[in-house]
């Protein structure tokens, strides 16, 4: 089993999540989103295996600072291209086991992460 968590080192919620991980002995890998962007298919499976509703962080800075008409709605086909483009609007951390997902760092995700 490999752990793979995608996030932004300056996102608070991806620290917190990380300080987690290593105090719960979890060994991850950890892809820095701005660094490592994800490639269209990374964000079709990621979109797949979530939800758009989900992966696309309507809260973050990024999406607020970007002008009405470049908000494709979250079912659109524009919103892939939007994910490339802007990897900030990714709901952090993604974390990804075995071929299975999970965004955000809530109770649900920290019960996934302790019965892998």
């Amino acid at each position: 089993m490999s752990l793979r968590v995608h996030g932004i080192q300056s996102c608070d919620t991806c620290r917190k999540a990380r300080k987690w991980l290593v105090d719960a002995g979890l060994e991850h890998q950890w892809i820095e989103l701005r660094e490592s962007r994800p490639s269209r298919a990374d964000v079709e499976r990621w979109l797949d295996a979530v939800g758009p509703d989900v992966l696309v962080n309507r809260r973050s800075t990024t999406w607020r600072s970007l002008p009405e008409a470049d908000r494709p709605g979250v079912e659109s086909p524009g919103v892939v291209d939007l994910l490339v483009q802007h990897p900030t609007l990714i709901k952090r951390p993604l974390f990804e086991r075995d071929g299975e997902f999970r965004a955000g760092f809530g109770d649900a995700q920290r019960r996934w992460l302790l019965e892998g």
